[in-house]
């Protein structure tokens, strides 16, 4: 039984592989056909000013903005005060059962109900004091094409981050509709994505994007003076090759421990999860796109980590080339064989383990801030001086 659910779930993933390869060759000669090209920071302002030709840009702290996300574990600590830093914010809890009159989310007639809910109360406040920009972290899972038409008569620029392109930009289609970002994106003014080869797929589909990778709070992630108690944490989800991974560092006499869901230690709360990556010689990474071998992507954890103060030990992928220096700021690893060398080496060279380790957080303090890309993504749209 055991060798046949492993042959399912070896299909499935070779199934959903061959499902993103067809839709990113779909997108790319799309992207070839129409002369499309990536544009650059000037062309997108110029673009969302021809929507926005009389809106005036405010200084920092001034700015009336809009944010729709809901806050699962990491939301809330990092866009909240880094929103904050830019002026007055209203935040709407899209799952919050009182926007759809008590109906939860995965009961029938909760979108529709919910979309209602959500844009009664945005109206009531732009009422009162018209918002300067709205920020989202949503997908057409929790929002239709129409409900987003009912968002943009609230007259500012949108701002809609995805973070899981790579294989969700269209994801599972329902009715018709695409449970990912491709039926609603063209209808944000700044499509803010953490994948670069999804670029295309919004220039297809006739939205203005952005590649700018995740950031972190420097309020919240930061060294703690604690006691190094672990040679080597890993800190995320139980799923994929990560269970294989941590069972054979353990076989070959690493000592590690992982936290989170679905491992035995459990998921650890926000402070207590920094708390950890203090308390760690050496912090693990995965670079790897569940279900799709030798496909990667940034994750939070690329900038969480490091502006945390701690080692950073990660999957190697040409994504990380642009935000760190290999070997200096943070380290990378390429095959299991490769962990385990740089894991013992690095475990052997405290002074170079501090270097990095000083490095990284100096970097990411530096160019990695969620406020440092709110600030660009309000620029490119107007809405900040």
């Amino acid at each position: 039984m055991s060798k046949l659910r492993e042959m399912r779930r070896s299909f499935r993933a070779w199934k959903n592989c061959r499902r993103l390869e067809k839709e990113g060759e779909h997108y790319e000669r799309l992207f070839r056909e129409r002369g499309l090209s990536i544009p650059g920071d000037d062309e997108i302002r110029a673009l969302v000013k021809r929507r926005f030709p009389d809106k005036a840009p405010r200084p920092k702290g001034r700015l009336h903005i809009l944010a729709v996300y809901h806050n699962y574990n990491w939301e809330g600590p990092s866009f909240g005060p880094s929103l904050a830093a830019f002026g007055e914010v209203r935040t709407i809890d899209w799952r919050d059962p009182a926007l759809a009159g008590g109906i939860k989310q995965g009961e029938k007639g909760w979108m529709a109900r919910m979309n209602e809910g959500l844009l009664r109360k945005a109206a009531e406040w732009n009422s009162v004091r018209p918002f300067d920009a709205v920020f989202a972290y949503i997908s057409g899972e929790q929002i239709t094409p129409e409900a987003m038409d009912g968002l943009r008569a609230l007259g500012a620029p949108i701002v809609n981050l995805a973070l899981n392109d790579k294989e969700a930009f269209v994801g599972k289609v329902r009715g018709g509709r695409a449970r990912g970002a491709r039926d609603i994106c063209g209808r944000f003014d700044l499509c803010w994505t953490s994948t670069e080869d999804a670029l295309p797929k919004y220039l297809a589909e006739g939205a203005i994007p952005i590649y700018m990778p995740e950031g972190a709070n420097p309020l919240v992630h930061r060294p703690y003076e604690v006691e190094k108690e672990f040679d080597i944490s890993f800190v995320g989800q139980c799923y994929g090759n990560r269970p294989e991974v941590v069972s054979r560092l353990r076989a070959a006499g690493i000592k590690i421990e992982a936290f989170g869901p679905g491992w035995p230690n459990g998921p650890l709360p926000t402070e207590e999860m920094v708390r950890t990556w203090s308390r760690s010689r050496i912090n693990l990474g995965f670079g790897g796109v569940l279900g799709h071998r030798g496909a990667f992507c940034l994750k939070g954890r690329d900038f969480e980590v490091p502006m945390s103060g701690g080692l950073y030990l990660t999957e190697h992928h040409d994504e990380l080339a642009p935000f760190y220096e290999i070997g200096r700021e943070i380290a990378t690893y390429a095959g299991f064989d490769d962990l385990v060398e740089k894991i013992r080496r690095l475990l052997s060279s405290p002074d170079e383990a501090d270097a990095i380790r000083r490095a990284g957080r100096e970097r990411a303090l530096r160019e990695h801030t969620w406020e440092m890309r709110f600030e660009r993504a309000f620029r490119l749209v107007g809405a900040l001086e």
